[in-house]
């Protein structure tokens, strides 16, 4: 066991915000209660699909160079992409942000999601701060949907309220899944519910609420783009955590974080070398 992570504040604290700048009270309610809020629009469809062909162009890059690599590895990029940074910073998407977590805002990483047409991997039910080195559990995470996200092509689904319950019990998965950690006893969680959400829309979610999604049996794609952002007052048990952090809005009054700027271009190869040049 890593001490380092049983030290770590994995509580929920819940959003206390009289003057928002998107959300309403209501919802800041529901984002305590249940644990996520959705759904929210941040692009519209001609930019939704501007993204799209963004990201298949990114893809194509990242393959390019390593055909052994598959569509979930494009992670961390928002450094050395111009297109990824300016989704990240997107005004809108950072306003509700600000409305969770407070005015001064870290974006320390993003992951696309992309599960082609019928992909066996599931993304089993965990909770995304129990894979990081960060104190006090304070991300919210943004889930940007490149493409169309319904039950039948495999859209994430929350646990509402198992934020509240703490670090909860987890197994390694077993059979074909993105992630290895596998919370045990869902079933007795309640229902799930499905974040069902059109291109160029979003969600936000605490990092201590179960979630997952299925296998995608479809014959449509099913990408979306999670977005990682946090108070600069989470400390980082593990420095190089924190080489990929975006300093959107505010100040890092401590110095905790990596402030990097906007990359002057797209540079994959930053991130993603030929196979034998590691």
């Amino acid at each position: 066991m890593n001490p380092a992570k049983e030290e770590r504040d994995l509580s929920f604290a819940p959003t206390v915000n009289p003057s928002p700048l998107r959300l309403t009270q209501a919802q800041i309610d529901f984002y305590n209660t249940e644990g996520y809020v959705a759904p929210f629009r941040a692009f519209t469809p001609a930019e939704a699909d501007a993204n799209r062909v963004y990201f298949d162009d990114l893809l194509h890059q990242v393959q390019t160079r390593r055909p052994d690599l598959d569509a979930y590895s494009i992670n961390g990029f928002q450094v050395c992409c111009q297109g990824l940074y300016d989704i990240v910073t997107n005004p809108v998407i950072l306003d509700h942000v600000q409305d969770i977590i407070g005015p001064d805002i870290i974006a320390w990483g993003s992951h696309f999601f992309c599960k082609q047409p019928h992909d066996p991997k599931k993304v089993a039910w965990h909770q995304d701060a129990s894979y990081w080195p960060f104190t006090p559990a304070r991300t919210v995470t943004v889930w940007l949907a490149i493409d169309d996200a319904d039950q039948e092509n495999a859209a994430m689904k929350f646990l509402p309220r198992t934020h509240n319950r703490g670090h909860l019990k987890w197994r390694e998965v077993t059979g074909p899944a993105v992630l290895n950690q596998e919370i045990e006893g869902t079933d007795q969680m309640g229902e799930p519910v499905y974040d069902v959400l059109k291109a160029g829309e979003f969600s936000l979610h605490a990092d201590m609420l179960a979630h997952g999604s299925d296998p995608n049996g479809s014959d449509r794609r099913r990408c979306g783009l999670t977005i990682r952002y946090c108070p600069p007052s989470v400390k980082k048990l593990n420095p190089a955590w924190g080489m990929g952090a975006i300093l959107c809005r505010g100040s890092d009054p401590e110095n905790n974080w990596t402030h990097n700027p906007r990359p002057p271009g797209e540079d994959v190869t930053v991130m993603v070398k030929r196979i034998g040049a590691n």
